[in-house]
């Protein structure tokens, strides 16, 4: 009986130290984690968009915020998918803190994703490493969207170093660029 109560002392101390320690990343601020690839390796099952809104070799400015240097910046389409966009919120296999509001993951990087999108509130496993610890990592979906997904080039504005092939931005990300 010592023993039960020792383990569920520790089990208590262990999950108050959680609850203290939610620092928890809002829009993609744990930028700090992001792993941007320049791989342009798509997942297996992803399909091209036949007729997307800004075809391949577009010129676009990018109107989101998913890491430092992205938002106004000027980008070039080098791809267009038909898919189902996921904003989720997960919690990394080696940082530990949970990210909310991560965007975005697709459909086809889902464990076990059949053809039917998932819907907020489904418990789902991330296979894809748009930032550290996120491959294997258990998330909730938070939102679906079907839509298309655009892998773009672009210079980071703060850093001004270029970014190659990084996924995923959505069609409503993107704006013309002025001429």
């Amino acid at each position: 009986m010592k023993f039960f109560g020792a383990n569920m002392l520790i089990i208590v101390l262990i999950l108050s130290g959680c609850a203290e320690n939610e620092g928890i990343a809002e829009e993609n601020d744990a930028n700090v984690y992001m792993n941007v690839s320049s791989s342009s390796e798509v997942p297996k099952y992803l399909r091209a968009d036949e007729t997307p809104t800004y075809p391949v070799g577009s010129q676009v400015i990018i109107n989101a915020n998913h890491m430092p240097g992205m938002e106004g910046a000027t980008a070039t389409i080098v791809g267009a998918y038909k898919t189902t966009a996921y904003k989720v919120t997960y919690i990394p296999k080696t940082v530990g803190d949970p990210v909310k509001h991560y965007k975005w993951v697709i459909h086809e990087e889902i464990g076990n994703a059949g053809i039917a999108p998932f819907e907020p509130g489904d418990h789902v496993l991330l296979h894809v490493d748009h930032a550290e610890g996120m491959d294997g990592a258990g998330a909730t979906i938070e939102s679906a969207k079907p839509t298309t997904v655009y892998m773009v080039n672009f210079l980071n504005t703060k850093t001004g170093s270029e970014v190659k092939n990084y996924q995923w931005v959505t069609e409503d990300e993107l704006s013309l660029m002025k001429k």
